[in-house]
C-alpha cells in the first residue's frame, strides 16, 4: 500500500525569505525520507495554494494525504484556517491533519544549537539568560505552551529563560532582555522560536538590540525536519480519524 502523500502547509509571506526557508526544509525532509512524496502548499501570499495542491493530487489519483501544519503552536491557523481548507478538498481524498510541530524536545535542541552557532557554548549556560521569542498569539493555549517551554528549558541549566512575543501578547523581546539584565544574568541571548524569516522575526531581531547574542530562526534545521516526520508518522496511523473520509 503506498504511503500517504505528505502535504506541508505553510502560512506564506510577502517576504521571499519565508518561502525559500520552507522549500529548504522540505528538501531536507525529502532527503531524510526518500520513500515519501512531500508537497508544499501555502495558506496565503505564496503559490501553490493548499487547495490547488489538493486538487492536483486528486486529479493524479492520489487517495491518502497527511496534511501537516508548519506551525509551532496550536493557535487559530491550526484550529480554524487549515481545517476549513481541508474540508473543501476533493471528496476522493482521505486527509489526516497531523499535529503542529511544537512543543518537542527536538525543537528545544534546535533552539540551543542555534544559540551555540551564534557564539555561545555549553559552558555559558549557567551565566546566560535566554529570551524565548515567539511570534505571539491571541490564543491562550498557545501562550501557555510558550511559557511552559521556557520553564522546562530553564531546568536544563540556563541562568533564566523568559518568554517574549513579537505581537498580540506581552512582554516584548526588548522588555524581556531588560528583565534578564535586572536579574543579574552575565549575558543575555535571544532565541527566536520561529520557523522562517519575515515581518515578526524582524521585529524580534530589533527587540534584541540590547542583547549580547541573537540566534537565527529555526529554519531548515535537521531537528525541525525530524519533528515533521515524527508528526507525519503519527498521523498516518489508521487509528486517527480522517478528514473527508
Amino acid at each position: 500500500m503506498p504511503r500517504p502523500v505528505l502535504l506541508v502547509i505553510a502560512h506564506g509571506s510577502r517576504d521571499p525569505r519565508h518561502a525559500a526557508t520552507v522549500h529548504a526544509l522540505v528538501r531536507r525532509v525529502r532527503a531524510l525520507r526518500p520513500g515519501v512524496r512531500v508537497e508544499t502548499g501555502f495558506l496565503d501570499f505564496n503559490i501553490p495554494s493548499v487547495s490547488g495542491v489538493l486538487e492536483s493530487l486528486a486529479a493524479e489519483g492520489v487517495r491518502d494525504v497527511v496534511a501537516l501544519p508548519l506551525l509551532l503552536t496550536r493557535a487559530f491557523h491550526a484550529k480554524s484556517d487549515i481545517p476549513a481548507v481541508l474540508s473543501e478538498a476533493p471528496a476522493r481524498l482521505r486527509i489526516r491533519q497531523a499535529d503542529v510541530l511544537g512543543p518537542s524536545p527536538l525543537l528545544t535542541a534546535a533552539l540551543e544549537r542555534r544559540l551555540y552557532e551564534a557564539g555561545l557554548s555549553p559552558a555559558d549556560k549557567s551565566s546566560t539568560g535566554v529570551v524565548l521569542a515567539s511570534a505571539g498569539s491571541t490564543d491562550p493555549e498557545a501562550i501557555a505552551v510558550i511559557a511552559e517551554i521556557a520553564r522546562e528549558w530553564r531546568r536544563t541549566g540556563w541562568c533564566a529563560v523568559r518568554p517574549a512575543f513579537a505581537s498580540a501578547s506581552l512582554p516584548r523581546t526588548g522588555d524581556a532582555v531588560r528583565e534578564l539584565r535586572a536579574l543579574g544574568c552575565a549575558r543575555v541571548a535571544v532565541a527566536p522560536y520561529v520557523l522562517a524569516p519575515g515581518f515578526l522575526p524582524d521585529r524580534i531581531a530589533r527587540g534584541a538590540a540590547e542583547a549580547d547574542v541573537l540566534a537565527d530562526v529555526l529554519g531548515a534545521s535537521p531537528e525541525v525536519a525530524r519533528v515533521l516526520l515524527d508528526r507525519y508518522d503519527t498521523a498516518r496511523t489508521p487509528a486517527l480519524t480522517a478528514v473527508g473520509a
